[in-house]
């Protein structure tokens, strides 16, 4: 009868047996028994899988706490995926089944260039929850390190994301993938952590605490080929400008452009697990803007424009913001003001990252007192919602 509620069903099953010895065979007390067939207590997965084995009830009971009455049918279907998935993580892993994970990582990774955040994060929510439950069972010792891998990279992957959404809980994912490389005895994928957690202490405004992770990445390459350095070294170089330090950052974008060229085809390309010419232009073109060296820079960000592809719009304009500053600091604060300003509405509002409107106010907030009654400048206020000059 499908319309009759766990306790219905239960109190049918129970018959002539009293509530005493179904407890004593379900190993609980009476009072659950009692509660749970008059309706004042909920069933547990649990619990029902012990009194359907009491009762031989071949999983209704377990079906009906799963699946109650009048449950909507796509809570249903939310419910009868779950429980298909952790029927699945309880089987055998296969080759083919971590070569699938490992390309759905690397797929996430490409979706960073052109996917908005909130959108990413969905997705990396629903795959952590399949990942956690392959991990919840025993593997061989190799199954179980490749899992632990892909546990690392989604959860730097997971990070990422939420840095860019301003969330503080990008820090504890951050360690968890450290701890999952580790675990798997992961150099790259431990040196990649580290290289992009760089970028969480750069944004925080933490540059010694961004070198020191950055430096950390690369000892951990230990000068083979590998993502981590070269997406390592043009963030130390990075830091280092925004610190003024001229020769440091040189010295470091050098050892970016020996990294990148080292890298295989397959490294080498737009996805946050990767690193190519066009990220590296764009980094190249920060350091340089960070060091007011204009022509430089402007050289830098013109090539990087050229290599990126347009679906990427948050590196886009964030080299557009580049241009913008050094637009102002050469002393031309309206047309700065003006790209600044386009550049940030030209971008559809869900890819108006945290990230994106952080540097478009550092920028606003630079500009001198005497500059902020320009049209331009006070247009720009507006659009980011800061306080009005004067």
């Amino acid at each position: 009868m499908i319309d009759e509620t766990f306790g219905q069903v239960l109190r049918r099953l129970r018959g002539t047996l009293s509530v005493r010895d179904l407890a004593r065979l379900a190993n609980c007390g009476k009072t659950v028994v009692s509660d749970l067939e008059t309706g004042r207590r909920q069933p547990t997965t649990a619990m029902a899988t012990a009194l359907d084995a009491a009762l031989g009830a071949n999983g209704q009971l377990i079906d009906l706490a799963e699946h109650p009455p009048g449950m909507p049918a796509t809570a249903r279907a939310a419910a009868l995926q779950a429980g298909i998935a952790d029927m699945l993580a309880a089987g055998p892993m296969t080759a083919a089944s971590l070569d699938e994970w490992e390309f759905t990582i690397a797929r996430h990774g490409r979706a960073t260039r052109y996917r908005p955040e909130q959108d990413l994060l969905t997705d990396l929510l629903a795959d952590f929850g399949d990942l956690r439950a392959l991990l919840n069972h025993r593997h061989q010792p190799a199954i179980r390190r490749r899992l632990l891998s892909s546990c690392a990279a989604l959860s730097g992957l997971m990070a990422l994301t939420l840095l860019k959404l301003d969330d503080p809980g990008a820090r504890d994912w951050w360690r968890t993938g450290r701890a999952a490389a580790t675990q798997a005895e992961d150099r790259p994928t431990l040196a990649w952590i580290y290289a992009q957690e760089a970028y969480q202490l750069y944004y925080d405004g933490d540059l010694a605490g961004a070198v020191e992770l950055a430096v950390r990445a690369q000892q951990l390459a230990g000068g083979l080929p590998c993502v981590a350095d070269a997406l390592a070294a043009p963030l130390e170089a990075r830091a280092h400008a925004m610190a003024g330090r001229r020769t440091e950052t040189m010295d470091a974008l050098r050892r970016a452009e020996i990294a990148l060229a080292r890298l295989s085809p397959e490294d080498r390309q737009p996805s946050a697990l990767g690193y190519d010419q066009a990220q590296l232009c764009f980094h190249s073109g920060n350091a340089w803007t960070a060091l007011h060296e204009s022509e430089r820079a402007w050289d830098q960000q013109q090539r990087a424009l050229e290599l990126y592809p347009a679906e990427n719009r948050t590196d886009r304009t964030l080299i557009l913001l580049d241009r913008a500053a050094c637009l102002s600091w050469d002393g031309d604060l309206a047309a700065g003001a003006q790209l600044a300003t386009d550049s940030v509405l030209a971008l559809p509002e869900e890819h108006r990252s945290a990230l994106i409107l952080y540097r478009a106010r550092d920028l606003a907030v630079s500009v001198p007192e005497t500059g902020r009654q320009l049209p331009e400048v006070r247009v720009l206020r507006e659009v980011l919602a800061l306080p009005s000059a004067g």
